[in-house]
């Protein structure tokens, strides 16, 4: 595949972000089935996968057809076999994790650690570039802080390196996953290189995706704490309409997710404890879902959403559950969903 091949596949997707224990194998596999066109492993941290740990993270199902593997570390031969490791367990693209604000990985100088040394992150993408000739795309942040937003160095140097397309989340290493993304400064980026650049952060909406299409440049973007709120944005944003499930619709989403853990982690009484647990983890996020329209996206403009104060449900019903933030109602949610106890018309 030439650059310019490689190039082309990160053009104009609407992809499902890498997210750590958010793209478990049975999220991924829904996501795909509302339309995600790309799909990728959670982080997998270089040193334990050549060292034989971290290799179930590996897997992708069938229906994966353009599945990543998303690798972090600082140290740029042990990256490189990494990436030969991910070419073996059939990945289509490889995605290298420069934006990680983890603690515990900005400590050993990996993730967002190499926003501070763009020469050193250069060499990691020049090594699995010379490793593999799948696409290659990298993943940064604005910066590490705000006072010093170097994003468009930053991508140059892994232009140069070989990167074949930069993801920009739109907010630096301090600022975690608080504040608003810094749209215009993605922007910038995505006009001062000549790769695809991918933007991320705060789509929440078709409003939203409509509206970065608009005011940028960028023509390629992930989905993270959206997809994980609601799985069927990827139908929203390919139609341009917001999809507006009804309850037992919803209750029929959480069982199909169910499905596909049971099927990935297995029925016995070891697998659906795991089925549980990342159950529950993920009404974390499904419980934040609120039929928004767009007058509700427009009233909150410049401000995503995702900040305003959701409307509330009152009571014990159907959609009283599905919307609660208590988690020992997500535990009777799991329940009704594993013993089909829910509405279903």
């Amino acid at each position: 595949m030439d650059r310019s091949e490689r190039q082309d596949f990160f053009r104009e997707v609407v992809a499902l972000a890498p997210m750590a224990k958010g793209g478990n194998l049975p999220y991924r596999r829904l996501c795909r089935e509302f339309g995600a066109e790309r799909t990728c492993s959670e982080m997998i941290l270089a040193d334990k996968l050549v060292r034989g740990g971290e290799r179930p993270l590996l897997r992708h199902h069938a229906s994966e057809d353009a599945f990543g593997i998303q690798l972090a570390g600082k140290r740029p031969e042990v990256m490189a076999d990494a990436a030969q490791m991910a070419v073996e367990h059939g990945a289509r693209f490889v995605d290298l994790n420069f934006g990680c604000p983890i603690d515990l990985v900005v400590r050993k100088g990996a993730g967002a650690a190499l926003l501070r040394k763009p020469a050193k992150l250069a060499a990691v993408v020049a090594a699995v570039r010379e490793a593999t000739d799948l696409p290659l795309v990298v993943k940064i942040r604005l910066g590490y802080s705000s006072e010093k937003l170097n994003c468009v160095t930053v991508a140059r140097r892994a232009v140069e390196a070989g990167a074949d397309a930069v993801v920009v989340h739109g907010r630096t290493r301090a600022q975690r996953y608080r504040h608003s993304a810094r749209w215009d400064l993605i922007d910038q980026v995505a006009r001062e290189v000549d790769v695809p650049v991918i933007g991320n952060g705060d789509i929440y909406t078709p409003w939203d995706l409509e509206l970065r299409r608009r005011e940028t440049g960028v023509r390629s973007f992930l989905v993270a704490r959206g997809a994980l709120i609601k799985p069927w944005i990827f139908r929203e944003l390919a139609t341009g309409e917001a999809w507006i499930p009804t309850v037992a619709e919803r209750w029929a989403v959480l069982r199909r997710f169910v499905d596909f853990a049971l099927e990935y982690f297995g029925d016995d009484e070891r697998g659906l404890v795991r089925v549980e647990r990342f159950f529950v983890w993920h009404m974390g996020f499904w419980h934040r879902w609120r039929p928004w329209t767009v007058a509700d996206h427009a009233a909150h403009q410049p401000e995503s959403l995702i900040q305003a104060r959701a409307p509330q449900v009152d009571g014990d019903g159907d959609e009283a559950l599905l919307a609660s933030a208590d988690e020992a109602v997500h535990d009777r949610v799991f329940r009704r969903v594993l013993d089909r106890d829910f509405p279903t018309a």
